[in-house]
């Protein structure tokens, strides 16, 4: 009996790491970096707390996301829960809304200032997903992924660091020039799901403007990587290899254009944001705190 009991848990266990598995590169290890490197870390006993706080709002996003367009995933992404087979359509969406209080009562143990950038994080959601702001304009769809971005790194800098009241300076900055960066360049993770989003009609920037926006692309990148590089204090030889990290990723945004080396640029992509996220570090205990 007790077997079996272990086999279903496991069985479910399993499913909530599948909703969120293609998220933990683009999401939840950036984000870590970010708020253990802008906070900084209170205790390194803080660091658990910090990537569950993301994961089980991340599980909380994912569910609600994935449950509004399920035919995208049988196309695009088929090992998910929900075109596997392991979980109902119905039974996803009470899930989805069962994990709101779950993620308010998580938060609101460490303050009221996670909990609020908790409920940000759900409202954003809700626009996002119920409001249709995933297949909408890419302008405001950008803009919507920045905000959430920012509501994720808000509340983990908090939990990690030594007030979950309030943020310093470089946390602040920090978070500020990372909502930047996901308003200006979150399509990089667009191209790779083309496909999937022509069949559902969604009008993601490489599919309006599809040349356009790999041009555009490399350009940001490559601005980034100098502001980051000058603003975060690195020195000539550092700067230099960041900005030439900057101009390899968007150089093969340019010229690799199958749908697969679009998913590994995407991984490079979530290779140098993390990079970018660990720069406040540097500034932190290398340079001087503004």
């Amino acid at each position: 009996m007790l077997r079996r009991y272990l086999l279903v848990l496991s069985y479910h266990a399993y499913s909530l790491l599948l909703f969120t598995k293609s998220d933990i590169k683009t999401t939840l290890i950036p984000v870590t970096v970010l708020a253990a490197s802008s906070a900084p870390l209170a205790n390194i006993s803080r660091l658990p707390h910090v990537i569950f706080w993301i994961w089980i709002h991340l599980l909380q996003f994912d569910v609600s996301n994935q449950t509004m367009d399920p035919e995208e995933d049988q196309k695009n992404k088929t090992d998910r829960p929900l075109p596997a087979g392991r979980i109902s359509l119905r039974s996803a969406i009470l899930l989805r809304w069962s994990l709101v209080p779950i993620c308010f009562g998580f938060s609101y143990c460490y303050s009221y200032a996670v909990l609020c950038s908790s409920v940000a994080l759900v409202l954003l959601t809700v626009i996002y997903d119920e409001c249709g702001a995933h297949a909408g304009n890419f302008v405001v769809r950008n803009l919507v992924n920045a905000l959430g971005f920012a509501s994720f790194e808000t509340g983990s800098t908090l939990v990690a660091g030594i007030s979950s009241e309030t943020l310093d300076k470089t946390a602040i900055y920090a978070i500020c020039i990372s909502t930047g960066i996901f308003a200006t360049t979150i399509q990089a993770q667009d191209f790779k799901d083309e496909p999937g989003d022509r069949l559902i009609g969604r009008r993601t920037l490489p599919i309006v403007l599809p040349h356009i926006a790999r041009e555009t692309l490399r350009f940001l990148l490559l601005c980034w990587g100098i502001f980051l590089s000058m603003f975060w204090g690195l020195d000539t030889s550092l700067q230099f290899i960041f900005i030439v990290f900057s101009l390899f990723i968007g150089g093969r945004y340019v010229t690799k254009k199958q749908v697969m080396e679009d998913q590994v640029s995407f991984y490079w992509y979530n290779v140098w944001l993390s990079c970018a996220h660990l720069l406040p570090f540097f500034w932190r205990f290398y340079v001087t705190d503004p």
